[in-house]
Order: C-alpha cells, then sequence, then structure tokens
C-alpha cells in the first residue's frame, strides 16, 4: 500500500505547470467513438482515469497510439458495438459518457452505471430524460443503464429540469451526429462543456451556444482532425489553494486566467495577492498574513466550483475567524471533515454547510483521502500542518492529478510517495 507523507509548515515557492482538464478529458476520450477517421487529442492528462478509458476504447476495437505522455492518436473506425467489461466502467464516475457515444454512433448502448468517488448518488434522471427526447428507449437493469433506438438517434428538444454537467455534456455528445437540429436549454456552462464541443466541431460538428443555457446541435457526420484541451482549472485552484494554506509565491503556467476567476475571486477575498499574464497567475500570501473567514456557497460555474470547495475548507481552517461553506450538489461531499478534524481542524456540518472555525495550527496526523477532491485537500493540510502527515487512500488523488507529488516537490513542498507493504512499516521511497 503506497502513502504520501508529508512534513508540513514549509511555504511554497517557484514555478509549476498545470495539465490538461481532466473533466473534459474523460469526456472527449469517449466522444472519440464518433470520429469516422483518426483523431489526434493533445494536452492529455496522464492519470488514471484516462488510462482506463484507453483501455475501454482498446476493447471496442479502436486503435490507440500514444504518442507521447500528453498526446495519443485514436482510430474508432472498426470499432465494434460491444459491452466494455463492468470491473472496467464502475472504476469511473464518467462512465456514463460512454452511452451517448454509444447511442450516437450505434443507436445502441450499454455501459456500467458510475462508479469512482464515493460522495453520494450519482443521479443520472436527466441524462435518461435527453436520450429519450432524441428517441431512445432506456432502462436501467443489473447496475447498467441500456438504450436502444429503433432507427438510430434522431434530433430532439432536451429541457433540463435541473443544471446539469454530465448530462448536458452526454446529449450533446449522443446528438453530434443526428439528422436535423438539436436544442438542450438550461444546459450548464463549465469551460470543460464547452471544450467538449470545440473538441467535436473540430471534428466537423456544428455544434453553437455551448458554455450559456442554450445549445443548438445540427448533427454531421464527423471526420477525423486534430485537438489541445484546456488547462485544468481545477487542478490550478489547488496549487492557489496550498499557496493560501502555506503561504509562500508560485506563478502557475498553462492556465486560461478567465475560467479562473470564479476561484481567485474567493482567494482574493480571503487575503490571497494574484496577479494575472497571459497564460499563468502569480499567487502569493506573506507567512505573517492571516487569512480572513469568509461565506463560501458552490455553485455551477460561473459560480465557486464544488470540485473546489473541500481545497479551501483546508485553508478555512486557519482563517482567522469563523467561515461557512455550503455545498448541496453532492450529499457526501462533507465526509473529509473528519479527517481535518484529526489534524486539529474545529468543523461543524449542519446539512448542507459546515462552519469552520479558526484554529492556531494544524497537526500532522495519519489521514485518508476519501475521493479525488478531497484527497488533495488532505495535501493542502498537510502542507500546512506542524509536524508529519502520512494520506492512504492516495489511487482517488491519482485519478485526476498528474504527477502530483513532482509537481508539489517541484514548488519546494517536503512530500513522497512511501511504500507500506503490511500499512505500518515503511518498505521503501519512490
Amino acid at each position: 500500500m503506497n502513502k504520501y507523507v508529508i512534513n508540513g509548515g514549509k511555504p511554497l515557492s517557484g514555478r509549476v505547470d498545470i495539465s490538461g482538464a481532466k473533466n473534459a478529458a474523460v469526456a472527449i476520450l469517449p466522444a472519440a467513438l464518433l470520429v469516422e477517421g483518426i483523431c489526434r487529442i493533445d494536452n492529455i492528462p496522464n492519470i488514471s482515469d484516462v488510462n482506463l478509458w484507453l483501455s475501454i476504447l482498446q476493447y471496442m476495437g479502436a486503435r490507440i497510439k500514444r504518442l507521447g505522455d500528453t498526446e495519443v492518436e485514436i482510430d474508432s473506425t472498426d470499432i465494434r458495438r460491444v459491452a466494455p467489461p463492468y470491473d472496467l466502467m464502475r472504476k469511473m464516475r464518467a462512465s456514463y459518457y460512454l452511452v451517448g457515444a454509444m447511442l450516437g454512433r450505434f443507436g445502441w448502448a450499454e455501459a456500467g452505471m458510475p462508479g469512482g468517488c464515493d460522495f453520494g448518488e450519482r443521479p443520472i434522471d436527466q441524462h435518461i430524460k435527453g436520450f429519450r427526447a432524441l428517441g431512445a428507449k432506456v432502462e436501467v437493469r443489473n447496475g447498467a443503464i441500456h438504450a436502444v433506438t429503433e432507427n438510430g438517434i434522431r434530433s430532439g428538444h432536451v429541457f433540463f429540469d435541473k443544471r446539469t454537467v454530465g448530462a448536458t455534456i452526454n446529449v450533446m455528445i449522443a446528438a453530434a451526429c443526428a439528422p436535423g437540429q438539436t436544442v438542450i436549454e438550461n444546459a450548464n456552462k463549465e469551460p470543460h462543456i464547452v471544450d467538449v464541443a470545440n473538441f467535436l466541431n473540430s471534428m466537423g460538428a456544428d455544434i453553437r451556444g455551448a458554455g450559456t443555457d442554450l445549445i443548438k446541435i445540427r448533427g454531421r457526420k464527423l471526420h477525423g482532425g486534430s485537438y489541445s484541451i484546456i488547462p485544468d482549472q481545477i487542478e490550478a485552484g489547488t496549487f492557489i489553494a496550498a499557496v493560501a494554506a502555506t503561504g509562500g509565491d508560485v506563478i502557475i503556467n498553462n492556465i486560461i486566467p478567465k475560467h479562473l476567476e470564479c476561484i481567485t475571486t474567493k482567494f482574493a477575498e480571503i487575503g490571497v495577492d494574484i496577479s494575472e499574464g497571459d497564460e499563468y497567475i502569480r499567487v502569493s500570501r506573506p507567512a505573517d498574513r492571516k487569512l480572513r473567514p469568509t461565506h463560501v456557497t458552490a455553485l455551477p460555474y460561473p459560480g465557486y466550483p464544488t470540485d473546489m470547495q473541500p481545497q479551501i475548507a483546508s485553508c478555512l481552517c486557519l482563517a482567522n475567524g469563523t467561515s461557512f461553506l455550503t455545498d448541496g450538489v453532492y450529499e457526501n461531499r462533507f465526509r473529509y471533515v473528519d479527517e481535518l478534524r484529526r489534524m486539529g481542524a474545529d468543523i461543524t456540518v449542519d446539512g448542507k454547510t459546515a462552519v469552520i472555525r479558526s484554529v492556531k495550527e494544524l497537526t500532522g496526523a495519519p489521514i485518508s483521502a476519501c475521493d479525488l477532491r478531497a484527497g488533495v485537500a488532505m495535501i493542502i493540510a498537510g502542507l500546512s500542518a506542524k509536524g508529519r502527515t502520512e494520506i492512504d487512500g492516495i489511487e482517488h488523488i491519482e485519478r485526476g492529478y498528474q504527477d502530483i507529488v513532482s509537481k508539489f516537490r517541484s514548488i519546494g513542498a517536503d512530500i513522497s510517495i512511501v511504500e507500506y507493504p503490511d500499512g505500518s512499516e515503511v518498505s521503501a521511497v519512490v
């Protein structure tokens, strides 16, 4: 068993490069099934979720060629109409994107229900509503989503009852090749939704309005091409939070500053200095400056992201006063609070709101990463804490962050991957 071991209390300084967006990559890869020809995807993060998708596509008959750590070539010409293995699908939260892609390609789909991080139910009712509006008969049985059409997917009108990132992307993928015009209303606006639309458009699709609440899609046959995935706003936000918690001065490269405004605005509010260039931001906090308390409510883009909620919680433990953090997107998103309490945090959860009272310091402790974003929040807490912190469950973190240990070490963090074969004694340092 591998763990992260952190000796905290050191400010961060230097430069760090941000990888491609995980949330975009896990939708773009299954969308490549629609392309009749070879598509080359660059700036793809080298993470376990991406490797799972490549294994699934290869199982279905796609020819995969790795052109480097962050570039891949996919040829879906001979893709087979076959359900991928359940044991692969159950490991990913984004597995449902395969349903939209298979419906668009075959008019038929079968895929395991979403897995991945366990922080609440993964309702797919809006996905099903969208697929049915495009002519599919959909049911869930034996742990899998089954969908079928009579003569292929068709265009339609979809109005979501609530804002949903996954269903917006899934219906957009399914309708990309459908004859006629599909209209999606009450769509989400996240940057990775726009990125998926831009990928499909670069392969010949006609999708307009992505990034607004009204998306119009005129179905077209897709051809091969090249595309580069946007930088990961959540990874960049994670490093912003780390500097906020530890103090220091870090330049964060390969980002789109506009995508980060929903994050940087809140961190500036709590006392972090942020300046931006064309493709970078500089983040700093003097060691003698205490963070200010605040109220944070996680909302759909351009609101503060739910995927950045645990990270700012780690920072607010050290703010000078009481903060309130509200997140109603997932009912179990505050599971990580017990881990922060092990480090001395004073946090009370009341329904969808966490009340965070300041403490003088956090102290190192053995803690667990209970999901992807909570896992990096534990890293942030460990970096700011006094003493040694050991984090297990790191497989959650490596689902979505490329070379996270190396990146933190490059800006001065004392963090290592340590092997514990029996869960107790150190065997080797990697």
